[in-house]
Formats: C-alpha cells, sequence, structure tokens
C-alpha cells in the first residue's frame, strides 16, 4: 500500500525504495491511495503508478460529482461544461486515470466506510466531500457562503509575532482556528489494524474531518489512542484542535506516560515546522513527536527486515511556543 506522492521528483525515491526494500522491480502494489487532489500529494504518484504493476487505485474525483454540485455555480455552467472545467484543473488526477484505464487498474471512490487493505476510511463521507466541492480553489468560484476557507488561503503566509510560554498544564492551541482549505479538509482519514495496534493516517485533513473520522469510528466503536498517527499538514497549527486531540488522543497524560508515536511529514526548507504549539500538544497527550527534517524514514513494523535504520531523535516539548495575536 502507497499512501500520497509528493511531488514529481518524489516519486524516484519512492520507486527505488519500494525496489530496494520490498520484491524489486517485479513488487505488485495492492493499493495506491491518493489523500486528495493537491499538486504536493498527487504528482508522484504518477510514475509510481505507471512504473509498477498495481491492483487498486483510490481518489476521489470531484467532476464525478458535477451533478449534484452543478446548482451552486447559478447556471453559469453547464454540466459538461463544469466536468470540463474540473477536469482541466486537475491534470494530474486525469493522468491517474488515464494510466489506470490503459492498465487495467481498479479506481475506487474514497468514502468513509471503505475497506483498503488493513485500512478503514473513516472520513469524508460522500455527502461530506460534495458539500466541499464548491470551495474548492479548483472549482469555480460560486455563490455559496465559502465558511472563511479564501481567508485561509492569505492567512497560511502568516508568521508568528513572537513567543508565548507554556507549561504541561497550560495549552494555548486553539479551539477556533483558521480554517484550513477545502481540499485539506477532503482529505482521506483512514485507520489500520495490526497486531501491535492501530494506525491513524490524516494527510492534511483539518479539525472538521477529523470531528468527522471520530464520530465515525466512536459509533462502530473503534475510537482509542492509535499506536502511530500522522501529524496533519507539516503540523500546521489549522489543523488540529485540543477538542479534536482529546478525542482521538486522550486528554492530558502524566509526564512519563507514552501512548504511542506521532510522525509529521516535514520539507527541508520548512524548519519552523511542526508547530511548537501542535507538537506539545500531542507530547502533553502522551505520543513522542518525530519529524522527516533529519530523517527520511520514521517509523517499522518489528520483524521487518533490517533497514540499517537508526532510532529518531524525538522533538522535545517547548517552553515557548508561536504567537500568532
Amino acid at each position: 500500500m502507497v499512501v500520497d506522492g509528493g511531488h514529481t521528483s518524489t516519486s524516484e525515491k519512492i520507486i527505488g525504495h519500494i525496489e530496494k526494500h520490498y520484491h524489486g522491480p517485479g513488487t505488485i502494489i495492492g493499493h495506491v491511495v491518493l489523500s486528495h487532489a493537491d499538486d504536493d500529494h498527487a504528482r508522484g504518484l504518477i510514475d509510481v503508478v505507471n512504473h509498477f504493476k498495481v491492483h487498486n487505485l483510490w481518489m476521489n474525483r470531484p467532476w464525478l460529482f458535477a451533478s449534484e454540485t452543478l446548482s451552486s455555480f447559478h447556471q453559469n455552467y453547464t454540466l459538461d461544461g463544469l466536468v470540463d472545467y474540473m477536469r482541466k484543473k486537475h491534470p494530474y488526477l486525469v493522468e491517474l486515470e488515464d494510466i489506470a484505464s490503459d492498465k487495467g487498474i481498479a479506481i475506487h471512490d474514497a468514502f468513509q466506510g471503505s475497506q483498503v487493505g488493513n485500512f478503514l476510511i473513516l472520513a469524508p463521507s460522500r455527502s461530506r466531500y460534495i458539500s466541499l466541492i464548491p470551495d474548492l480553489d479548483k472549482t469555480p468560484q460560486s455563490y455559496a457562503e465559502k465558511r472563511g476557507f479564501i481567508k485561509a488561503a492569505l492567512d497560511s503566509i502568516t508568521e508568528a509575532v513572537g513567543g508565548v510560554a507554556e507549561k504541561w498544564g497550560i495549552e494555548t492551541l486553539s479551539n477556533d482556528p483558521p480554517a484550513t482549505s477545502a481540499s485539506n479538509e477532503t482529505s482521506i482519514v483512514q485507520l489500520g489494524t495490526f497486531a501491535e495496534g492501530t494506525v491513524l493516517l490524516t494527510g492534511d485533513v483539518g479539525p472538521e474531518g477529523l470531528t468527522e473520522a471520530a464520530d465515525y469510528a466512536q459509533a462502530i466503536g473503534i475510537l482509542k489512542p492509535p499506536k502511530l498517527v500522522q501529524i496533519p499538514h507539516h503540523g500546521s497549527r489549522r489543523n488540529v484542535t485540543p477538542a479534536v486531540l482529546d478525542r482521538w488522543l486522550g486528554t492530558r497524560a502524566a509526564t512519563d506516560e507514552r501512548r504511542g508515536s506521532a510522525f509529521c511529514s516535514v520539507g527541508s526548507n520548512a524548519p519552523d515546522y511542526p508547530r511548537k504549539v501542535v507538537s506539545n500538544a500531542f507530547i502533553r497527550r502522551g505520543f513522542k513527536v518525530l519529524t522527516t527534517l533529519k530523517y527520511a524514514a520514521l517509523h517499522h513494523q518489528r520483524g521487518m527486515a533490517d533497514r540499517g535504520w537508526i532510532t529518531a531523535e524525538p522533538v522535545a516539548f517547548a517552553d515557548i511556543v508561536e504567537d500568532y495575536s
């Protein structure tokens, strides 16, 4: 199973890693999952899907739901015109679709309740995904209320203006952060079940999607702290809140209590991520935080072949965190 592919340049590293550590060029991939349609998650999958034999491709394509969102654009588009617009704005999804068609790879919608190997998709539900389509930056401007998503694009470049003190019992992470983008909120949240515990993968999802995922997990009796959790969206302060973390990870732990590990994908040009206020929130709830800033790989299952990996140094609890006031 391969989840997301980064930028186009990332595909060579993914292909090399799979061929080195699995079954060589003849490796068969059971499932390729695209968490959401942003370029920096999708483009790297094109060469991966082209290179390997793949059985299943999971991705959500907004144009498939054009008939259900057409009314949001107040008759400015015909159905065919809206489909054409969306496909032109998502050329990398169209290319993945074409490759899958040529190679006979089954393409599946990735909605709540779908089973993908060991993983169960908890969010988005089909209805919530469709409700987000008019707010996507790669769909036409709608007349609907944007729910703060437009401001999110501008606020994403906001820098911290200083620092504020935090202690173990004092948390400054907001329960009402600026909204993340609608595209991020379409991210697939999936929970994998393994012998050693569960693994929660989150893509770039925000509080809305994490809450929907928790509601669904609770309804079917599987809501509990995971053994391993992905910190959403590189550790942005927009994507998690104390309330949703309490539901997924539990409330504040004792300083020496370990409930699991949290990993955060961070680019080499983004040393300020994860935000300290976010890493503190995970550490405070008993999760060791690891990032890819210095390490290429962060976790492996016991029993896997030795790949020459070393133990990563966890992020330390910060006494001073970012202040955006």
